[in-house]
């Protein structure tokens, strides 16, 4: 869809979501450790330590964004200058890296929020959470956003970070309904929580 607008925001989504796509690695790491240690609990039968690894995972993850957010924020310009020096790319770059700050906290909530409950053994809630999120919500409203009301590519970008709130919001509160199910689960309940939903 971007490719069908003005060259220059055609180059200033390019950078801003290579720059997102560098931040999104920590997070993306993050989640990987923190499905090993969550999987590692509650295979011990551990529930304590499930969530305790799972909140650590996601404190860090949270954070790092956080910092991410700020950087966008302070120095835009900086950052596309990486890039290039053409100032209409840099210009239309820095109204999405201030949307890309608006979304760096929830994009690595929902990747950590997916690392965890892959360690819990949920895949399904993450894949038919981010396709229900982005393709049927994010999506659609990106699009109108952008062609309909005449946003350009910032209504695309807005419909992005709508569906990324969306999914975050979503798996925290399912990582939250199953950890209370493991806190109050006996010893022999918790097994069941290691198999695939």
């Amino acid at each position: 869809m971007v490719g069908g607008l003005r060259p220059s925001a055609l180059a200033s989504h390019q950078i801003a979501m290579n720059l997102a796509g560098v931040t999104f690695m920590v997070p993306l790491g993050v989640a990987s450790a923190g499905a090993v240690r969550v999987g590692h609990a509650v295979g011990r039968r551990d529930a304590a330590g499930a969530g305790r690894s799972g909140w650590t995972a996601l404190l860090l993850g949270g954070l790092f964004m956080s910092c991410a957010a700020l950087a966008f924020v302070l120095f835009p310009r900086a950052l596309l200058g990486l890039f290039t020096s053409d100032p209409r790319v840099i210009e239309a770059g820095v109204s999405l890296l201030f949307i890309a700050a608006l979304f760096q906290l929830f994009d690595g909530l929902q990747a950590v929020g997916t690392g965890v409950l892959r360690g819990l053994g949920d895949t399904r809630t993450p894949m038919v959470t981010n396709l229900a999120a982005h393709w049927f919500f994010g999506l659609p409203v990106g699009y109108a956003l952008c062609f309909v009301l005449g946003l350009g590519v910032v209504g695309l970008w807005i419909g992005l970070s709508l569906g990324l709130i969306v999914v975050a919001l979503v798996l925290l509160a399912t990582w939250l309904r199953r950890l209370r199910a493991l806190d109050f689960a006996d010893t022999e309940a918790l097994a069941p929580a290691c198999e695939p939903a």
